[in-house]
């Protein structure tokens, strides 16, 4: 009796252990398959963020313009086209040909760095064990061999004809279709799910749409903004290859603090080794500044009062994290999926497991 006592609670143990066990042993599982999947993961998700702003357009169409929501949807389809060739006529060509001249100057700027760092020694003896005459032309070679290395090699990664073409469609067309029938394949997540839970399932469903909602339509209004103040004051200021910095500075904002720095950091190098020189670069700088602070200050706090907010150190750790796992391109969502993981989190674990329905 004694020994069936004793085997008894542990078997009652096991028991109770059996299921936690499973199911860290399926989240390794998962874990370990979207890690090899993981371009195709990344795929779906740049295609669930243009379903997003597709349907955001098209229920502009349909509440503003009244349109039936079918043809509020072709219409939202067809703007979006119109929109997107729009820029690429206007935009794509001045900018191509602003970096074809920006590649072919690479050699003069890279001398013109030798003398403006020469000039900085002079000026500042102390620097001389960093940046003096055995150390220049190492920095430039490598400096001008990571520039050209890194034009040359963007373009057969980006425009790879055959891959690349059939990523652009599939993330198109599946986008097309969560956009068109977002209710069948939110049932079909639903359907999947205990009876429990399904009432959960669709909070948590509704909560992941209205947030990314939200986020693709205050990015593409910040980017723009950006983008825009940029490519005006680089012009106004007569920065060489203003067009082309202003677009990069646009598209570099999607990668928060990092994408800023590094549009001010690259036009500022290139006009110091112009014919800008130091007072170039400083002026360069001081616009990168004054755009950041309009950014901060003004342009964010606007666009958040109907967005997303999220805390500038978990954004800084997302995109060191997913760029990290994902390579580049996970640097383009990896804010999104931060908003993502924070509405799983307030609406399963603090909500739902903790009972907390006053947090934020």
């Amino acid at each position: 009796m004694s020994a069936r006592g004793s085997g008894a609670p542990v078997e009652s143990r096991l028991v109770q252990l059996a299921p936690g066990l499973a199911g860290l042993i399926i989240l390794a599982i998962l874990v370990v398959l979207a890690k090899s999947v993981a371009s195709i993961l990344l795929l779906f998700f740049l295609a669930v963020l243009l379903a997003v702003y597709l349907a955001a357009v098209r229920d502009l169409f349909h509440t503003r313009a009244k349109l039936p929501a079918r043809l509020a949807f072709i219409a939202a389809v067809a703007c979006s086209f119109a929109l997107a060739w729009i820029l690429w006529v206007l935009l794509v060509p001045p900018v191509v040909e602003q970096t074809r001249l920006l590649i072919s100057r690479l050699p003069d700027i890279a001398a013109n760095w030798k003398l403006q760092l020469a000039a900085l020694v002079t000026r500042y003896p102390f620097l001389d064990p960093y940046i003096g005459t055995d150390h220049q032309t190492e920095l430039i070679q490598s400096a001008l061999g990571e520039a050209q290395g890194f034009v040359s090699g963007l373009l057969p990664k980006v425009f790879d004809i055959v891959h690349g073409a059939i990523e652009v469609v599939s993330v198109g067309v599946m986008g097309l279709y969560l956009a068109l029938h977002p209710q069948e394949y939110e049932a079909m997540v639903v359907a999947v799910t205990p009876p429990a839970y399904r009432d959960a399932t669709r909070d948590v469903l509704a909560a992941l749409s209205r947030t990314l909602r939200s986020w693709v339509l205050s990015q593409l209004l910040a980017m723009t903004v950006l983008g825009a103040l940029t490519a005006v004051l680089f012009y106004f200021a007569k920065v060489p290859y203003w067009l082309t910095f202003g677009i990069f500075a646009g598209v570099a904002a999607i990668v928060p603090f990092f994408g800023t720095l590094v549009s001010t950091v690259l036009p500022a190098l290139f006009v110091l080794g112009g014919e800008g020189g130091m007072a170039g670069a400083v002026v360069v700088t001081l616009i990168g500044v004054v755009v950041h602070l309009i950014e901060g200050n003004l342009v964010a706090p606007l666009i958040m009062q109907r967005g997303v907010h999220l805390p500038p150190v978990f954004s800084i750790m997302a995109v060191l994290i997913v760029g990290k796992v994902l390579g580049p391109v996970g640097l383009l969502v990896a804010v999104p999926l931060l908003a993502v993981t924070m509405v799983l989190v307030r609406t399963i674990l603090i909500q739902r497991v903790y009972g907390d329905t006053q947090a934020r």
